[in-house]
């Protein structure tokens, strides 16, 4: 395996109390050291008769050096909301494509929800989704097990066997548990084995139909709304069962204030809650759906609320509130979102136009700073899922992302990796793209290789699974 010295780059590292210039050193798949710019990195190379010397940087011969002035060194970025469609839909998404869309926008960990065909609900599927990562995926990717048999809200999943094949949590993503009582005892369930359960939080007998934020916009539009208090009122219901329970409780993607009010008043009183949102919510309002005529690719569920609300969150980015920014990539085929809005699925993709997103219209304006980046997009989802990532630390694994805070270019759907092309951000002109992705020291995309043609991340050694060994190793 290839030893990579990242030079001179800006390392930004909460977990270790890093951000300055640092040199990075990566030997067999690992951080072997870290060191402040102008220090010399160790002598690592073997002694005795015969054995190679370092080069003039201490590191050891035919080390790849690759000079990083002006760029940001970061832990690898994971994501724990994404949909990669595998088994059953693979007209949309594959875990192939999927993860290579995940290494080209930065991120070198995902966390799959499990609305596959069949739902990923039983040890056969958790183990099929571990090993086609395996074979085919660039990126580490840990699967989320159901909570319940078929995703349908009536009986507890085998939890047990697949937490054992690899899943890192439980959710039935967009079919949100509807039974107190089923979500009490995955609550309960889950403290046996230290998971997160993970819920999109909906009460569908108030957002039955909706297919945007209930406002003035969906009136202007004649659409049927999705009122904020279907979001709130279920955020209140599972922090209550949280309470009783003792339980871990992780609320994906928010989107109303009210939600974010609910989960102060219960970290207030000791509750285990973290929650995340999402970039598209983040900046875009309803108004979106306004400006470009009932556009599909600005159709997601949580739908896109009202500035209120997308100030709230920005506010609870900065203060804490919010502990994670995912996307929720949602793939979907161009035949499915080139319909009638009310007749589209509801979900935009996100891997490849996160980083740039954030970057521009949250670390630029001064919203949050690179530390705060890296805590919500590595360094927190990696604690929530027990991933071992997020971190630069010597011995770690050397995931890492590399971004060039100064590249400035538009989001082209027509470039992307994955097979999904729905995104409202096309066209986008953004500011500080990521440039090159280390899965296990493998450098699995090169921003300039793929601007001249060459294809990265040729061998998939990615780990798959949380208990799964990575190949090579």
């Amino acid at each position: 395996m290839a030893s990579w010295l990242l030079k001179g780059g800006r390392v930004v590292d909460p977990s270790q109390g890093l951000d300055g210039p640092h040199d990075l050193l990566i030997v067999n798949g690992r951080i072997k050291e870290v060191r402040p710019l102008g220090s010399r990195v160790s002598d690592t190379a073997p002694r005795g008769r015969g054995a190679a010397r370092p080069d003039r940087a201490g590191a050891p011969a035919g080390t790849q050096i690759v000079d990083l002035a002006g760029a940001v060194v970061m832990p690898g970025l994971v994501d724990m909301h994404v949909h990669l469609r595998e088994p059953g839909q693979e007209h949309k998404e594959i875990i192939e494509t999927g993860t290579r869309a995940a290494a080209a926008g930065g991120f070198t960990s995902v966390a799959c929800m499990p609305n596959t065909e069949p739902v990923n609900d039983n040890l056969a599927v958790t183990e099929y989704i571990v090993a086609e990562a395996r074979r085919r995926g660039v990126v580490n990717v840990f699967p989320i097990g159901a909570i319940s048999k078929g995703s349908a809200g009536e009986e507890l999943a085998e939890i047990g066997d697949m937490v054992r094949a690899g899943a890192v949590a439980v959710s039935d993503d967009g079919r949100p548990v509807s039974s107190s009582y089923l979500m009490r005892m995955a609550l309960e369930y889950t403290r046996l084995f230290d998971i997160p359960v993970i819920n999109h939080c909906e009460d569908r007998s108030l957002s039955m139909g909706g297919v945007m934020n209930e406002g003035a916009a969906s009136t202007l539009l004649g659409l049927k709304g999705i009122p904020a208090a279907a979001e709130s009122i279920m955020v209140a219901r599972d922090l209550r069962l949280l309470d009783l329970t003792g339980g871990r409780l992780h609320l994906a993607h928010l989107s109303t204030r009210a939600s974010l009010d609910e989960v102060r008043r219960a970290r207030a009183r000791g509750a285990r809650v973290t929650c995340e949102a999402t970039p598209h919510h983040l900046i875009l309002t309803e108004e979106a759906v306004v400006e470009s005529r009932y556009d599909s690719s600005t159709k997601m569920n949580p739908p896109l609320r009202g500035e209120e609300d997308r100030l709230a969150l920005l506010h609870a980015i900065e203060d804490g509130t919010v502990d994670v920014i995912a996307t929720d990539h949602a793939p979907h085929h161009s035949d499915e979102k080139l319909v009638e809005f009310d007749d589209a699925p509801f979900g935009i993709v996100g891997l490849e136009t996160a980083v740039a997103l954030v970057m521009d219209r949250l670390v630029r304006p001064g919203h949050i700073d690179l530390s705060r980046m890296v805590e919500l997009m590595a360094l927190n989802p990696a604690r929530i899922l027990g991933l071992g990532k997020g971190t630069l630390a010597v011995g770690a694994d050397a995931d890492v992302t590399v971004i060039d805070p100064e590249t400035t270019r538009a989001v082209e759907p027509d470039r992307f990796a994955s097979r999904s092309r729905n995104t409202p951000f096309t066209g986008w002109k953004l500011r500080g793209w990521p440039v090159m992705t280390f899965v296990g020291g493998r450098l699995v995309h090169d921003a300039r290789a793929a601007r001249d043609g060459v294809r990265t991340g040729q061998e998939p050694r990615a780990r798959a699974g949380k208990n799964a060994r990575p190949g090579g190793r």
